[in-house]
């Protein structure tokens, strides 16, 4: 072996230094493989997770065709909608005695309510009393609505009866001593070419000669107001009945969720709380103006539900659920993205998105020309949730509720 071969003998039998800038070849072999591993894997969980979804929002179709909507911006809660807590001094009465007392009025120091179990309820002291039924039971589910009934809107006549706006039965005329039930409008009737599907709220006259009440859509029934909300169709209606002649005509059409109804002190004009566009109409029913709409107030900080004359000469006016301001309102993100809501509720059931809005209660008192002068909130709606109407009584306000097993009662002077 010649001195050359030797030299390169030695230099491939040296021994390798390995430090941490030199990586072994198995090591990294290895390495690489375990990598494409995981994206493999990773990649098959995800399609393996959104195929499903996929497939469900092609072929499955939405129940609602939302039309594309555009509010303003929410008013910032500010100033007169300043977050409070005033509604958390307000009492628990009847609390687990009855189901979604939606309107309260009084006859006296008497309270009277309808249910979700299609009752209309008299409220003495610590008790309540039958007073009638309007539909059949069973009663006590969604389903079972249209028959059992579900009473929402109430007024008292002239006479001290009760007049009741029941969602399915129609329009009734009730005797709180007896219990007697007068139907004036049955639910259902075809009325210049459109059903009555979601009677909601109503009014009467001083002379108790004609009812106003709202109909909240022709497509939707109540039991389906979730989907009303999100399709946003324009098919509710104010209409008329006579008590004379028993004749019922459309008042206004074309509506967004025509919900509570409030004759003005002139009775030539009713306030409509049009709760999809979170906005209230004044509708002229005779006079001058009959068939005639303005606005009395736009761009309110929630979806407005039904409207009750104050003691200081406005209205209280009770929000289902609020456009916060700061904050995200999911309703205005959704307003504008039709395709959004389509998506929705193709992928989620009503109880599941029930669940996603905010239980912040909120009431406010409007005067002429839509002025705030006051708001009563719960943020968190730990005490007053989920409220309907605000029935002013002896100094106190009486908060109605479309889903809370109780009516709750404050104080205003504390207000």
């Amino acid at each position: 072996m010649n001195e050359v071969e030797g030299l390169r003998l030695r230099r491939l039998n040296r021994p390798q230094v390995i430090t941490d800038d030199l990586h072994m070849p198995q090591s990294k072999g290895s390495s690489s493989y375990s990598g494409k591993v995981f994206r493999v894997v990773l990649v098959s969980l995800a399609v393996f997770l959104l195929f499903p979804l996929l497939v469900v929002c092609l072929i499955l179709e939405s129940p609602i065709q939302p039309d594309v909507l555009r509010l303003s911006e929410p008013p910032v809660m500010s100033g007169c909608y300043e977050p409070n807590l005033e509604l958390r001094d307000a009492q628990r009465l009847f609390e687990d005695q009855i189901q979604g007392p939606e309107s309260i009025v009084n006859i006296g120091d008497v309270l009277y309510t309808g249910t979700a179990d299609g009752k209309i309820l008299k409220l003495v002291g610590r008790r309540s009393y039958l007073v009638a039924r309007l539909g059949q039971p069973p009663c006590g589910t969604t389903e079972a609505e249209p028959v059992c009934g579900r009473p929402l809107g109430m007024r008292v006549g002239p006479n001290g009866t009760l007049f009741v706006a029941d969602a399915y039965l129609g329009v009734f005329e009730v005797n709180p001593t007896t219990g007697e039930v007068t139907r004036l409008v049955s639910g259902g009737q075809v009325v210049a070419g459109r059903k009555l599907s979601f009677i909601n709220d109503l009014d009467v006259t001083a002379d108790g000669r004609k009812v106003y009440f709202t109909d909240s859509s022709s497509r939707w029934q109540r039991r389906d107001y979730l989907l009303l909300i999100m399709e946003a169709t324009a098919d509710g209606r104010v209409l008329e009945y006579d008590m004379d002649s028993r004749e019922v005509t459309v008042v206004m059409e074309n509506l967004r969720f025509p919900n509570g109804i409030q004759l003005l002190p002139d009775e030539e004009s009713v306030l409509v709380a049009e709760t999809t566009m979170a906005r209230i109409r004044r509708v002229h029913v005779s006079g001058l103006n009959k068939g005639g709409m303005d606005m009395f107030v736009e761009n309110l900080p929630g979806f407005p539900d039904n409207i009750r004359p104050s003691s200081t000469g406005g209205y209280w006016v009770a929000m289902a659920t609020i456009r916060p301001n700061p904050g995200f309102s999911m309703m205005d993100f959704l307003a504008q993205r039709p395709w959004v809501k389509k998506l929705v509720f193709k992928v989620f059931s009503r109880e599941v998105l029930m669940k996603m809005a905010p239980p912040y209660s909120l009431v406010v008192e409007l005067h002429e020309g839509g002025v705030c002068t006051r708001s009563l909130h719960d943020p968190q709606g730990l005490v007053a949730a989920y409220v309907s109407e605000a029935h002013e009584h002896d100094g106190y306000l009486y908060l109605g509720s479309y889903r809370s097993p109780y009516i709750s009662r404050l104080q205003l002077r504390r207000a």
